[in-house]
C-alpha cells in the first residue's frame, strides 16, 4: 500500500513537470483556434468587397377568354400551373425578377372577360408567384378596365399572394413611398409609368393611384429616387401597337431619363419585340429596351406571340460605391397554345432550348412540324435585339 502511494507521488511530479514544460514554450495550454487568424487576404468588409446581383425582365402579360377558359376546373376555380412551367427555371435566376400584368382582378361578381375589357381570375397572381416572380407592373392601360376599385382589388390580390406592385398605389402616402429592394446590400429602385387608362377615369379624390407617363413627373421622381438607390430602373408602358420600332420621340425620352439618372428602361405595350440599345451616358452605360413583346398571350401571329426572358447583371464596387451593368442576357421565348384532353392549354416556352428539344426527340407536344416557325421567332428575335449576350467592362 505505501508503495503504491509513493508511486503515485511519482507520477504525479513528472506530470506537473511536463505541464510546467509545456506552459513555459508556450505561454499557455489553448485548443486550436475556431476559425482561421487574420491575415491580409482575409476581410468581410463590405467597403473592400464587389457584389453582382442579377434582376430579371418579361414583357406583357395578357389573359383572354380562351386562356381564362383553360384555366377552369371541374369545381369551377381557376388553376393556371402550366403557364409558366417551362420558363420558370429562367424567372427563378432572378434575384428580383418583374413582369408587367395588363388584367385586373376585380372579382367573379363582375364575370371573366378577356379583350378589351379585362378581369382576370385571382388565381394568375398565384401563377406568377409560383413561377417566381417577384414584382407586377400595375401601371398600364387596361388596370382600370374594372374600375378604381377593381384595380385597387387587383393589387390586394397580387400583395396577399407576396407580389409586389409598382406604378400604381393604394394611398397618397404610397406614391411617395419609392419601391427599393436590397438585394445583398445593392438598393434597387423601380418607377413605373402608363401613357393611358383607355379613357377609364382615374377618381379626382384618388388622383395619386395612377402613375400617368407625364416627362415632369417621371423626371422629378428621378431626381428624388437616384440619391436613395445604387440602380435606377424606369418601365414604360408607351409606343405604337405592333410597330417594330420605336419613335423618335421614344427613343428622345429615353436619353432624357438615361441622362436624369435612369440606368435602365424596360418598355411595354406594342405586343411585339421592339430594340434594345445600351447608351454611354457620362462614361457609363446604361440600357433600353423600347418593348419586351408578349410574354404570355392569345393573340394572332408568331410575332405578337414572341416575347424574351431578360436578364441584368450589375456589379457594386463597396469601396467607391459605383455600381455598374456588366452584362445583358435574352432568351427569345413564344407563347404556345395547343390541345390537351380537348382542352385548349397555354404554356411559354424558351424558343432554342424547346428547338433543340424537337430535334432531339425529347419535346413531348411541339413536333418537327412546328420547327420552322420556332426558327422563324429566334431568327426575328435576334434579329430586333441584335446578340443574346453582351458582356460590358
Amino acid at each position: 500500500m505505501k508503495r503504491n502511494i509513493i508511486w503515485g507521488s511519482i507520477i504525479s511530479a513528472i506530470l506537473l513537470i511536463l505541464i510546467t514544460v509545456c506552459y513555459e514554450q508556450t505561454g499557455s495550454i489553448q485548443p486550436p483556434p475556431k476559425y482561421p487568424a487574420y491575415s491580409e487576404n482575409t476581410y468581410d468588409d463590405k467597403a473592400q468587397r464587389e457584389e453582382t446581383i442579377t434582376l430579371v425582365a418579361a414583357g406583357d402579360c395578357l389573359m383572354h377568354n380562351t386562356q381564362i377558359w383553360s384555366g377552369l376546373q371541374e369545381d369551377g376555380s381557376y388553376d393556371f400551373p402550366t403557364f409558366f412551367a417551362d420558363i420558370e427555371y429562367l424567372i427563378k435566376q432572378g434575384d428580383y425578377s418583374s413582369t408587367n400584368f395588363e388584367a385586373p382582378m376585380a372579382g367573379a361578381a363582375l364575370g371573366y372577360s378577356g379583350y378589351p375589357i379585362f378581369n382576370s381570375p385571382d388565381a394568375a397572381a398565384k401563377a406568377f408567384a409560383d413561377a417566381g416572380f417577384d414584382l407586377i407592373v400595375t401601371a398600364n392601360n387596361h388596370i382600370m378596365d374594372q374600375g378604381f376599385n377593381g384595380a385597387v382589388r387587383t393589387m390586394q390580390v397580387l400583395h396577399e399572394s407576396g407580389l409586389d406592385t409598382v406604378g400604381t398605389f393604394l394611398s397618397a402616402q404610397d406614391r411617395e413611398n419609392y419601391l427599393i429592394k436590397n438585394i445583398r446590400d445593392v438598393n434597387v429602385g423601380y418607377l413605373a409609368y402608363s401613357y393611358s387608362t383607355n379613357g377609364m377615369p382615374v377618381p379626382a379624390e384618388h388622383s395619386y393611384f395612377f402613375n400617368f407617363l407625364d416627362k415632369e413627373q417621371i423626371l422629378a421622381d428621378i431626381k428624388a429616387l437616384r440619391p436613395q438607390v445604387d440602380v435606377l430602373v424606369l418601365v414604360l408602358h408607351w409606343g405604337v401597337e405592333y410597330s417594330p420600332e420605336p419613335t423618335d420621340e421614344q427613343r428622345d425620352l429615353a436619353r432624357q431619363f438615361l441622362t436624369a439618372g435612369a440606368d435602365i428602361i424596360l418598355g411595354s405595350h406594342p405586343h411585339v419585340i421592339q430594340p434594345m440599345e445600351i447608351v454611354k451616358i457620362n462614361d457609363r452605360d446604361k440600357f433600353v429596351i423600347y418593348s419586351m413583346g408578349n410574354f404570355i398571350s392569345h393573340q394572332r401571329g408568331l410575332e405578337r406571340n414572341s416575347g424574351i426572358v431578360l436578364k441584368l447583371k450589375l456589379t457594386k464596387d463597396f469601396e467607391s460605391g459605383n455600381t455598374v451593368l456588366t452584362e445583358v442576357t435574352y432568351t427569345p421565348t413564344y407563347s404556345h397554345s395547343y390541345q390537351d384532353k380537348g382542352k385548349l392549354c397555354f404554356r411559354v416556352v424558351p424558343v432554342e432550348k424547346t428547338i433543340q428539344k424537337i430535334k432531339e426527340g425529347e419535346e413531348r407536344i411541339l413536333t418537327s412540324a412546328e420547327l420552322p416557325d420556332l426558327e422563324a421567332v429566334l431568327l426575328h428575335t435576334k434579329g430586333q435585339l441584335g446578340p443574346m449576350q453582351v458582356l460590358l467592362d
